[in-house]
């Protein structure tokens, strides 16, 4: 029966996608605006779809440009992202190459980094800065790898280079020399909490992670065999950009905002449950609580 769950949804997946592409082609080409919002429209159905249910506590801003920083567990966390919200990835320069892949990764308008190249970073803060300014809403994950989905990897203060560049890193181009004055940061916190409606263990977690060097079709056919998911997404209050004074600082405030959130919802706490979770150097996390911008919480997709 797994391996007719498995086989339905592909189906299914091919079915939807494949006439979609050449629309999403022709949206990115000659109408960016409304290529924004085909993705969104498309992941819910592909949640919809895997049988992954979304809660979700909070609310991505839509009146801003939006920098929002996540952790990383698996491939599902493009389609639970792209269904939170219109969004587009920061993504290595190596996901351009995969088969398949890539060429979904270009047709939702991902920036691609080259993290050999330290003359990358320029390049790819003046692409970011553009976006925002174009009123995009770019998705960094932070770790700068994936994880089991048992903890929050330490966040990679380098990866924010682009969102929060030096002087010395930022464009020439004064037009794109730095990020819009109203843009805001928020973080989304990823946890899959359920399988079949019974609760993950700890040890069932890496039937939804891929890290390490595991390949993806085998995992994505055994994930699609066990069974619809639960997933508990909160995203935070947005935070301007220009509130934090380096790129250090914006990491700071991401890592611990998304840590706690994790830890929550791994315990099935609730959004504001007091709690001290400790980065991985053992100090302490200052953890508050949402204010007023954290709206809809709880609404299910």
């Amino acid at each position: 029966m797994g391996s007719l769950r498995a086989g339905s949804i592909l189906s299914g997946f091919v079915g939807l996608t494949l006439p979609l592409m050449p629309v999403q082609a022709g949206l990115v080409r000659f109408a960016p605006r409304l290529a924004r919002h085909l993705p969104h429209w498309y992941h819910r159905r592909v949640c919809r779809l895997i049988g992954l249910r979304l809660e979700i506590e909070g609310a991505v801003v839509r009146d801003r440009p939006v920098l929002l920083v996540s952790n990383h567990t698996s491939w599902l966390d493009i389609p639970v992202l792209s269904a939170v919200a219109p969004v587009s990835f920061v993504a290595k320069k190596e996901v351009g190459t995969w088969p398949g892949v890539a060429a979904l990764a270009r047709l939702q308008r991902t920036v691609f980094v080259d993290r050999e190249r330290r003359t990358a970073v320029g390049e790819t803060a003046s692409e970011i800065i553009e976006r925002l300014a174009a009123g995009d809403t770019i998705v960094l994950f932070a770790e700068g790898t994936s994880s089991d989905g048992n903890r929050v990897l330490p966040f990679r203060t380098s990866l924010f280079a682009a969102a929060k560049p030096s002087a010395a890193a930022r464009p020439v181009n004064a037009e794109v020399s730095r990020i819009p004055t109203h843009a805001v940061v928020q973080t989304v916190s990823i946890a899959y909490t359920r399988l079949h409606g019974v609760p993950l263990a700890r040890a069932d977690r890496s039937l939804v992670g891929w890290y390490g060097d595991m390949d993806l079709p085998p995992h994505a056919w055994e994930l699609l065999k066990a069974g619809p998911l639960d997933a508990r997404i909160v995203v935070g209050p947005p935070v301007p950009l220009d509130d934090f004074a380096d790129r250090k600082a914006l990491a700071r405030h991401s890592e611990d905002e998304v840590r706690a959130n994790v830890v929550r919802a791994l315990r099935g706490l609730a959004p504001d449950a007091p709690i001290t979770p400790t980065r991985p150097s053992g100090g302490p996390v200052p953890v508050g609580r949402h204010g007023p911008d954290a709206a809809h919480a709880g609404r299910m997709v």
